[in-house]
């Protein structure tokens, strides 16, 4: 048969759908469809901060833009870093709290499945070893605020959770090419040029805002693992909300990076917030090729 066109069943039965014949001629598809499609993007890492200092500093560093469409403020980009090139997703929590971590972490895992996530900003140092405007780097987390209130007082019940060993060896080779500690260098908008270490060490998370250098949940905390580097607000619900995602779209692997900002003391204050921040990004922006977990992502 020659000079055919159209649709040709020769017997048996045939369906055809969301299709269209003739000039002219449309489909229209729903409106579900439609918002599906618009948001069925990908990241090779989410990216989650807290305070609005924080999320500057990384949308600078890293080049983020807005992202188009969706009711939720993403910020998203491709950054290339000694030739890698890696699609980032992030956003800001809503506020600060392990609660509100473990939402942001579920709107990245279902609006972009990236394959890591990290939450990146500011922290506390408890470690007679770390200074203001150093960076942690961690893949384990003492989560201190599970506790037992007794008429002889309180018993807390620390818990401790390690990232999949992949991001254990994404952080030590990271380590091995930079050394470790590692030294960097950073220059604010002000035009200074400070340098500053990278670590890595567990730290404590917990509601608390720490600002007694020997509070019962410091002391607690160096009793826990006497290499205990840092605090924060938000860790323990990123590893709570790791722990225990299911479906399709699973994060395969987690990390903190925390720039010090105060020594949880009763000097605390929000004079080194900036500095801090900046250099979380940077040191995250360093990090960002040792963290293709996956390549089969389109």
């Amino acid at each position: 048969m020659t000079g055919n066109s159209g649709v040709v069943n020769n017997g048996g039965s045939m369906k055809i759908g969301k299709s269209a014949i003739g000039h002219g001629a449309t489909v229209n598809v729903s409106a579900d469809r439609e918002r599906k499609a618009r948001h069925a993007k990908r990241a090779d890492v989410g990216v989650i901060t807290v305070l609005g200092k924080e999320a500057k500093a990384v949308y600078k560093v890293l080049g983020l833009q807005r992202a188009q469409g969706g009711d939720l403020p993403f910020f998203e980009g491709i950054v290339n870093v000694r030739d890698t090139i890696t699609r980032v997703a992030a956003i800001r929590a809503l506020s600060q709290g392990q609660r509100s971590t473990v939402v942001a972490f579920d709107h990245l895992r279902r609006h972009y499945n990236p394959a890591v996530v990290v939450l990146v900003g500011i922290g506390g140092g408890i470690h007679a070893g770390i200074k203001i405007g150093d960076v942690v780097v961690t893949p384990r987390v003492v989560y201190y605020d599970l506790r037992k209130e007794t008429p002889d007082g309180q018993q807390r019940r620390g818990e401790e959770r390690e990232a999949p060993a992949a991001i254990g060896h994404a952080v030590n080779s990271f380590f091995i090419d930079y050394d470790e500690p590692a030294t960097f260098q950073a220059t604010d908008d002000n035009g200074i040029t400070r340098e500053y270490r990278a670590l890595t060490g567990p730290i404590g998370s917990g509601e608390a805002v720490i600002a007694d250098a020997e509070s019962k949940i410091i002391r607690y905390l160096r009793e826990f693992n006497n290499k205990m580097l840092a605090v924060d607000m938000e860790a323990g619900g990123l590893t709570q909300a790791f722990h225990e995602q299911d479906g399709s779209q699973a994060v395969r692997g987690w990390l903190v990076v925390r720039g010090i900002s105060d020594d949880a003391s009763s000097t605390k204050n929000d004079d080194y917030h900036d500095i801090a921040a900046l250099h979380a990004a940077t040191i995250l922006r360093s990090l960002l090729p040792y963290l293709h977990l996956s390549t089969d992502r389109t």
